[in-house]
């Protein structure tokens, strides 16, 4: 069992840690007033934010205190009631490859890259499935911290299979495709929507897509949602194109990273960047001051006291509806 449980409502998470801060994230009630002039309370969940941060040189800054953030909410800022710079907390990952036509000359280096990764990030109590896309999303191994059993995984995916079997929650289509926002949108949706902790997607991708059936921006509201980072390894192959923008604007959102891969020689390295990012992040949690359960979404910001740091968070939560 994880040492953290968390209620999760809407993309709006309270959080009791008791291993991280007994007694310290009970909810907290707001008051309001009725027309009849009685006091009606109701629960204000606590918001919970993964961050981490960079100095000029790239370098991970670690040894940040509360004191050192801000935190703001459409614009108004917040106060900081749960921090934590714990490089321990079990992840929940998802390692999505892309095996469209264009990844046929990247495949085995990606699939190499991408065991290592594994290996190296996964401690206990951590979780991982894969999945592959290209015409189908297809679920190479469900949720598990056997990395035998994903190192099998990661090495059965193939470009364009033809006779691969289609899981549930899938978006098969015809004959050709890059199902890339499929592939984000299904792995939020039917799997990381009912884990908790720490979640987030790696994504080995020129981040083209051919055929899906949601938007871009379902399957950023898909990760919004489900409090899931995105991190995309960006592989590109002459003759091929490749789409950064998307590849930012997704990122970005999601308060992930994109590393531009431009050879197959450094897809290790990129691989070792992100797992840096996985494990030196801080937790930020706040009581909203606007408690309305109406289901909106809300942007955030976190900066640091130093303006010569840079924060890596999500953009925004949806808050939960009654």
């Amino acid at each position: 069992m994880r040492s953290m449980k968390f209620i999760v409502a809407g993309s709006a998470v309270a959080v009791i840690a008791m291993s991280l801060a007994p007694a310290a994230l009970p909810q907290q009630p707001s008051a309001q007033q009725s027309d009849q002039g009685q006091v009606i309370k109701r629960e204000v969940r606590l918001v919970n934010i993964l961050a981490s941060v960079r100095d000029k040189k790239k370098h991970m800054v670690t040894n940040l205190k509360q004191e050192d953030f801000h935190v703001f909410e459409n614009d108004q800022e917040q106060k900081i009631a749960f921090f934590s710079n714990e490089t321990t907390l079990p992840i929940t990952l998802g390692l999505l490859i892309d095996t469209s036509g264009s990844e046929q000359n990247r495949l085995p280096a990606e699939q190499g890259a991408a065991s290592g990764f594994l290996q190296q990030v996964m401690k206990n109590g951590d979780e991982a499935m894969v999945i592959s896309f290209d015409i189908d999303v297809d679920l190479l191994a469900d949720f598990t911290d056997d990395k035998a059993k994903l190192n099998r995984a990661i090495n059965s995916a193939r470009v364009n299979a033809p006779n691969a079997p289609v899981t549930p929650g899938t978006f098969p289509s015809g004959p050709d495709g890059t199902h890339f926002y499929d592939a984000i949108y299904t792995s939020c949706s039917d799997k990381l929507s009912s884990e908790a902790g720490r979640k987030a997607l790696v994504i080995v991708t020129d981040a083209e897509d051919f055929g899906s059936k949601v938007t871009v921006q379902e399957a950023i509201e898909a990760a919004e949602r489900t409090d899931t980072v995105v991190h995309i390894l960006l592989v590109h192959d002459p003759g091929y194109g490749t789409r950064p923008d998307i590849a930012k604007r997704i990122a970005d959102a999601t308060g992930g990273r994109v590393i531009d891969v431009s050879s197959m020689k450094h897809i290790r390295e990129a691989f070792d960047q992100i797992s840096e990012e996985l494990r030196n992040q801080y937790t930020l949690g706040y009581y909203p001051t606007n408690g309305a359960p109406d289901g909106k979404f809300r942007k955030l910001k976190v900066e640091a006291n130093d303006k010569d740091l840079h924060v890596l968070a999500r953009k925004g939560y949806y808050a939960p509806r009654e």
